[in-house]
């Protein structure tokens, strides 16, 4: 496919217009998730402290959403903060909810004039009154955006998750008297991403090969893309190589070649909320 699929100004260099060149728009993923990786390892390399890292990385997550926003992708969920992090020292972790605070305070209303609409999945109330205050406030603003859905893990955890909607099964069961039968549809329904496409690709970067407790229900068919960019580096044309290597797959889900060619799997339309 052209470059004129796209906005010709999404291509800042030679190399990322032959990325855009290779990108059919009936094969782009509808939902990318995004494991950001390395910026301890960035800090470093350059003898700084970790909190230097996660600043840098600020730009990576700036490039990525505007890049998915402009391919009109219709979903990018990025893992920020999982709960695991809240074992890492007091001192990195009031950093990086200031740096949560910051980048709302300076992006908010970028997000908003793009007609993106912000979401935070994960354990909300496990996070600092200010910041969720601020959080809340940056999704209702955009509640109504019909571009993009950028999700923010903070606090989220795959099994906690999957325990949380496990929970929520059994509360409703007891306080409707009803027996409520446990079905894939019925357990989804009540993860923190309801409503939402299981998303189509994973990306990690910094050549890590793990899932760490990541969208672990969600990503049960989704394509996984590993770079050894470290996430501070990480910028428009990594994102499009992604998109490009998932271009390339064949997403069989369970059939064979014959039956993926023959009858391509339909796409459900996507819930604007």
């Amino acid at each position: 496919m052209a470059v004129p699929q796209y906005d010709p100004c999404l291509a800042q260099n030679r190399h990322e217009a032959a990325l855009l060149e290779r990108l059919d728009p009936a094969r782009l993923p509808r939902h990318v998730a995004v494991i950001m990786d390395g910026n301890g390892r960035w800090a470093r390399r350059r003898g700084l402290e970790r909190v230097a890292g996660h600043k840098a990385g600020v730009d990576a997550v700036r490039d990525t959403v505007e890049t998915a926003a402009r391919l009109k992708l219709a979903a990018l969920t990025l893992y920020a903060f999982s709960t695991e992090n809240w074992k890492r020292p007091l001192s990195e972790i009031r950093a990086l909810m200031a740096l949560i605070r910051r980048y709302l305070h300076e992006e908010l209303d970028r997000i908003h004039g793009e007609g993106i609409r912000f979401n935070v999945i994960g354990r909300i109330h496990d996070l600092p009154l200010p910041v969720r205050v601020m959080l809340q406030r940056a999704m209702k603003k955009t509640a109504a955006n019909r571009g993009l859905l950028f999700n923010l893990a903070l606090s989220y955890g795959s099994r906690d998750e999957l325990c949380d909607a496990a929970q929520a099964l059994v509360n409703e069961a007891a306080k409707t008297g009803k027996k409520l039968k446990v079905t894939p549809e019925a357990l989804a329904a009540r993860l923190y991403t309801a409503g939402m496409p299981d998303p189509d690709l994973l990306i990690r970067t910094s050549g890590e090969q793990r899932i760490s407790n990541f969208l672990l229900w969600q990503i049960a068919y989704a394509e996984i893309h590993v770079t050894p960019t470290l996430w501070p580096d990480f910028r428009r044309r990594h994102f499009l190589e992604a998109l490009v290597d998932f271009a390339g797959r064949e997403r069989r889900m369970g059939k064979t070649s014959e039956q993926v060619t023959a009858a391509p799997a339909p796409v459900a339309p996507f819930p604007k909320g």
